[in-house]
């Protein structure tokens, strides 16, 4: 009896949110499409997948929509990693979770581990089969393993869903090859370059050296197919209901292995229209929201994490409304640049006017942060206000790029080009953390004095990213101070991409070293260590935590206020190699330093070279 009341439960609780949402999604679906039957199918395959989301993941859900702001909390921190690069398989990183822990990470971000293509995968973002893991790496047995593991030391897994494109080796892809008209409409082809040409007119390139153009023509089928990234990625179709549903299939066949966040792939091109440039189109955000109500429905405690390579002031149309929410997170990423910007200028001005703009959204938009990850950096920075400073964009462009490779503004920093364009002079930067901080010229030269400046612009950049509103995320390796990895350059499938340089393999034997205080990777490790726990037990790194800038009246410092529940907390950065002075002046009570226990005044502070201080103000003693 017991079994049949809790299926009652469970399918009364299903109905509810179906009831709730079935207008609005019935609405934005035949607005997209005007297709009864296929939005009927799709509801049916809603309820089976809702059925065959197991026990815990559903009451997981409960639990999440009971306090939904679970993951705005000031324990969220996260770890990007490739899964045979840090672990060898799916088994070796639930083996490693450990590990994990001993980093305070509850996040992890598993990098693309479904079914591709080998030396045409795209560093796994061409996805040959949406329900099949890489042979080399597990299989979907071993993921929802790993993810019930996780669940059980309460850490979150997010994956990736590339929804733009699928490799040329899909099933669909081959049948669409061999002329089959069903599957030929779920890509965009054309059988001669009359609408293409139409496309090339608006739509920009994203690779324009590497690979040129947004079509391809395949010989062999006698037809050019839309390939907006690489010649084996072909643009899904989303003008086709089947598209959309099936896509929607595979979506919730992911969540239901236990993944709790699903990255959204390139989501600003999911939707195509003549005469535009194909990008953050009106439909694509009608595409996100129905994807969050089906989240709503199905499995609210997933969230969606949207891809979105823009401003922070131009990626928040994708989170949608309060009334109608999409993407639960975003990424960051114009500020990650403008971070390394002002280590190669030294001047914090721009990033602290972003900074504001971050700061001044609304408080339920969160941002994730971080300071590399498995892409290469572009430098979409804002050259109009960088213009009015007096600096160009195509030089200054060239001098990150000089400065980050070593070559200018006594630079420490070592890294490569990625797509670099002689006649644009456009180019994006690959490296870790470390190597770009010094930390690799510092060990070649075994210059100590040089080491200890490394590490500690290594370590102040972290301890910024944390003050920052949002949640952070590390990049692995960057915790031990992992620096570039050459040896990609000997395998014939990576050595044309130089992003390989900072994909390099976890160096398990330099994670020993965390034990000896006086390694590099033991300095690093520990400080780091010691600042995520100050974050996760002070109440004013909430995502909802009042946050701002201060004045500094000096163009090397940077300093960063949070407030939240009667508990304030000042950040001060100073990104220069030379000792500076922090002008500020909090005279609302007496501060002390959290990392070194001082007491301090937060007037006209003394800052070391590429130091920081967290400084909290003490509560007044009752009388």
């Amino acid at each position: 009896m017991k079994g049949s009341e809790t299926k009652k439960e469970s399918e009364k609780i299903y109905r509810e949110r179906l009831e709730h949402y079935h207008d609005e999604l019935k609405w934005l679906y035949m607005e997209l499409y005007d297709n009864t039957s296929m939005f009927a199918e799709l509801c049916d395959h809603l309820t089976s997948f809702y059925e065959e989301r197991n026990k815990d993941l559903k009451k997981q859900d409960l639990e999440r929509e009971q306090q939904p702001d679970w993951y705005k909390q000031n324990d969220m921190l996260g770890m990007m990693f490739y899964i045979d690069n840090f672990a060898g398989n799916m088994q070796g990183v639930e083996e490693r979770l450990g590990y994990l822990e001993k980093n305070n990470v509850n996040y992890i971000h598993l990098m693309p581990f479904l079914d591709t293509p080998e030396g045409r995968s795209d560093g796994g973002y061409a996805v040959s089969d949406f329900r099949k893991v890489q042979k080399k790496l597990g299989t979907m047995k071993d993921l929802e393993s790993l993810t019930a593991a996780c669940h059980k030391k309460h850490m979150n897994v997010c994956m990736d869903f590339v929804m733009n494109h699928t490799s040329e080796d899909h099933e669909w892809a081959k049948k669409a090859r061999k002329g089959d008209g069903e599957y030929m409409s779920r890509y965009f082809f054309y059988d001669n370059y009359t609408v293409p040409e139409m496309y090339e007119r608006t739509v920009p390139q994203v690779f324009p050296t590497t690979a040129p153009g947004n079509f391809t023509w395949l010989p062999d089928a006698g037809h050019y197919v839309m390939t907006s990234f690489y010649p084996y990625q072909w643009d899904l179709n989303y003008r086709n209901p089947r598209v959309f549903n099936e896509m929607m299939y595979n979506f919730l066949y992911l969540a239901n292995r236990g993944i709790d966040i699903i990255r959204i792939d390139a989501v600003p091109y999911i939707w195509k229209e003549l005469g535009t440039q194909c990008r953050n189109l009106k439909q694509v955000h009608t595409i996100v929201r129905m994807m969050r109500i089906i989240c709503e429905i199905v499995c609210p405690g997933v969230l969606l994490l949207g891809e979105v390579v823009m401003e922070p002031e131009k990626v928040v149309p994708y989170f949608g409304t309060v009334e109608k929410p999409e993407c639960h997170m975003l990424y960051n990423v114009t500020t990650m640049a403008t971070t390394w910007h002002t280590v190669a200028t030294r001047d914090v001005s721009l990033l602290k006017k972003q900074l504001d703009i971050v700061n001044s959204l609304p408080k339920q938009y969160v941002f994730l942060n971080y300071l590399r990850c498995h892409d290469d950096i572009g430098w979409g920075l804002d050259y109009a206000s960088l213009r009015s400073a007096g600096m160009e964009e195509r030089s200054h462009k060239q001098y990150l790029n000089n400065y980050f490779q070593g070559y200018e503004g006594d630079s420490n920093s070592r890294g490569e080009l990625y797509n670099a364009d002689p006649v644009t002079g456009d180019a994006r930067f690959c490296g870790t953390t470390a190597s770009m901080c010094g930390v690799e010229k510092a060990g070649f030269e075994q210059d100590e004095e040089a080491m200890e400046k490394a590490i500690g612009l290594d370590v102040m950049l972290h301890a910024y990213m944390f003050m920052q509103s949002g949640i952070p995320v590390l990049y692995s390796g960057d915790e031990i101070g992992q620096v570039n990895d050459y040896t990609y350059k000997e395998d014939p499938n990576k050595a044309e991409d130089s992003r390989y340089i900072h994909r390099g393999a976890m160096k398990w034997d330099r994670v020993e070293a965390i034990q000896d205080k006086d390694s590099v990777e033991g300095r690093i490790f520990r400080r780091l260590n010691q600042l995520e726990n100050i974050r996760k037990s002070e109440k004013a790194f909430v995502c909802e935590a009042d946050t701002w800038t201060i004045d500094t009246w000096d163009s090397s410092v940077l300093c960063i206020g949070r407030y939240y529940g009667g508990e304030k907390i000042i950040g001060i950065f100073n990104f220069s190699e030379y000792d500076k002075t922090a002008w500020i002046n909090e005279t609302d009570g007496d501060y002390k330093d959290m990392i070194s226990g001082q007491k301090m005044k937060a007037c006209g502070v003394n800052i070391p070279a590429y130091g920081f201080y967290y400084l909290k103000r003490e509560k007044e003693k009752e009388e």
